[in-house]
């Protein structure tokens, strides 16, 4: 035991990538194989759909990076890491800009950018009043849900880490491509369109990811490491694409052009904000101790331990 510990002391990022990538996967491995997968194995009978995500997907989503962090977080630097990770994780405190910004600019951003593909004109429409009052309910959902499952992991274990041994934009990218290529084995599966895939859906989202995970960065930073609003963000994207989107853009096809709008907006805005930051993403030159409390406002300014 001890020497396991001692690996794990030795390469906690490692470590954390490892367990985060291989317990998803097993987890994953009914909804991959199953009939709502590849349909290798006929025993494994999950319903389809939203239900077949929940039961198939979400379980293998939380048991990987959420478990990954806290598992090494304990083993590395006992509870006094873990009352430090449980910080990050609940600092809500970060002013109402910040959360009414998202909530208007993402979905204006990610429409914005839709209209310049070919054909989305075509078939436009304007969301009814039942999607737009959904939309809360529905991003609540997908909070407590994907992002709260991923980003305990993603953004509060690995990118303090990364971020502090190669810098905000090198450790971001290293993450970027690692948050994409955990997804890969979904696009096995009903939820990446399978059958209906190609190799370009997988290459076009792990794109999109490292500068989507750029901005995400200098959103942590900006805000004091605050996870919850990098949270917000995260369930903010996947609900306009889940019931916004499709409402307006009728005739585009949901998930490639969806990829490519992300990869578009996500790229734009990760290049305004390297260029502003001079690379620093909103990390500041000298850290704050780290029992400090967040701002109340934006902030002016790896794989060892």
């Amino acid at each position: 035991m001890e020497s396991v510990r001692g690996l794990v002391r030795r390469f906690p990022v490692l470590t954390f990538f490892t367990l985060a990538f291989g317990l998803s996967w097993i987890a994953w491995t009914p909804y991959v194989l199953g009939n709502t997968g590849l349909g290798w194995e006929p025993e494994f009978q999950l319903p389809t759909g939203l239900a077949g995500q929940l039961v198939g997907m979400l379980p293998g989503a939380y048991l990987g990076p959420l478990s990954a962090a806290f598992i090494v977080t304990a083993l590395t630097e006992g509870r006094a890491g873990l009352r430090q990770w449980a910080k990050r994780l609940l600092r809500w405190r970060v002013g109402w800009f910040w959360y009414v910004t998202i909530l208007i600019a993402v979905p204006a951003t990610i429409l914005l950018v839709t209209l310049t593909l070919p054909g989305a004109v075509d078939g436009l429409a304007a969301p009814s009043l039942q999607v737009l009052a959904l939309f809360l309910p529905l991003l609540v959902l997908q909070f407590v849900t994907t992002a709260a499952a991923e980003e305990p992991g993603w953004r509060d274990f690995a990118l303090p880490r990364l971020q502090d041994r190669f810098g905000p934009v090198i450790g971001t990218t290293i993450l970027g491509v690692l948050w994409g290529c955990w997804h890969l084995p979904l696009f096995c599966t009903e939820w990446g369109g399978w059958p209906d895939v190609s190799w370009i859906e997988p290459v076009l989202f792990v794109a999109s990811c490292v500068p989507l995970s750029l901005v995400m960065t200098w959103l942590f930073n900006r805000t004091g490491q605050s996870l919850p609003i990098v949270m917000v963000f995260h369930a903010a994207i996947n609900t306009t694409y889940s019931i916004l989107w499709p409402t307006v853009f009728t005739k585009l096809n949901e998930f490639r052009d969806t990829l490519a709008v992300n990869l578009i907006a996500a790229l734009a805005a990760s290049v305004v904000l390297i260029i502003v930051t001079r690379g620093r993403l909103g990390l500041r030159a000298e850290r704050e101790p780290a029992d400090a409390e967040p701002p109340t406002r934006p902030l002016d300014n790896a794989f060892v331990a």
